[in-house]
């Protein structure tokens, strides 16, 4: 049972690495681009129902909701103000533009709501469901984490496969000039990718805080930088390689922290990439591509 234990948590850790990984994933399969400022916009997403929820008596649900509007709007200021215009830039400028970014949001973040750590509130409670006469325990989050995981990942599949939005975003995917040509407005489609996976940010920082409840700045530096190492992990640019690579990496983790060190399982995590990258650059379920130079 104790392993039984591990592997749930493992799975439900996994699942929020996954939703944040979508969003890193989306943009560079529609954008090329890599917004590290992504770990960020989940720290304002989890601050902002934080306050709707302990200030203002919000549901938890209804907190929820409206830091997914705060983060979808903030999505799109960020790709409009930092990205837009660095469009034909080269990679390194569109990276280091990133990085200040992220930078700029911590900031803002120390400047509104000072670095005192906060005890986040759980979204539906801290009860749990009892299970083989009481020797394995799931968390009502654990349970709630991992249904929501699978549902976003079955409506974006579904958003991305049958939609006009999501075949506008598949072709930008493959040719930005070729989509322009097809009557595709390549700036929307962009902005509404950001919206998308910022939205997406808030409930995996609801999430992440409901289970690891201590809320500071820096809450979502170091799940954004694990959650990308998840969507390489799987392939960046894959939606199934996002989710398969989360729930691997949380899987990882935690089996790394009981069986292995817990100051060890971070070194742990990044072999493993390490070493998959080796065999398989692409990652689990990316594909290779050629580019004519």
């Amino acid at each position: 049972m104790i392993f039984l234990n591990f592997l749930i948590s493992g799975i439900s850790l996994g699942s929020i690495y996954a939703i944040i990984a979508l969003g890193y994933t989306m943009v560079y399969g529609i954008a090329k681009m890599l917004n590290f400022a992504h770990g960020d916009v989940i720290m304002v997403g989890a601050y902002v129902c934080f306050y709707a929820v302990s200030r203002y008596g919000l549901n938890p649900f209804a907190g929820v909701a409206l830091a997914m509007l705060v983060c979808t709007v903030l999505g799109m200021v960020v790709e409009r103000l930092a990205y837009k215009p660095l469009r034909q830039a080269p990679s390194l400028a569109v990276l280091i533009t990133a990085i200040g970014m992220s930078y700029f949001l911590q900031n803002t973040a120390l400047l509104l709501w000072s670095s005192n750590p906060k005890v986040f509130p759980s979204i539906i409670g801290r009860g749990a469901f009892k299970l083989f006469d009481g020797r394995l325990s799931v968390s009502h989050v654990t349970v709630l984490t991992i249904a929501s995981c699978v549902v976003i990942m079955a409506v974006l599949s579904l958003f991305i496969g049958k939609t006009r939005l999501g075949k506008a975003m598949r072709a930008c995917s493959e040719d930005k000039g070729a989509a322009q040509l097809m009557g595709i407005n390549v700036n929307a489609t962009i902005s509404l990718t950001f919206a998308i996976g910022s939205g997406l940010a808030a409930i995996a920082g609801a999430l992440l805080c409901s289970a690891y409840p201590t809320l500071m700045p820096t809450t979502g530096a170091l799940p954004g930088i694990k959650a990308f190492t998840a969507a390489v992990f799987g392939g960046i640019g894959s939606i199934p390689g996002a989710f398969l690579g989360g729930i691997m990496l949380g899987v990882i983790e935690i089996f790394a922290k009981a069986y292995i060190s817990s100051q060890l399982s971070d070194a742990v995590v990044f072999a493993v990439l390490i070493i998959v990258l080796l065999v398989k650059p692409a990652g689990l379920l990316g594909r290779m591509t050629q580019e004519k130079v």
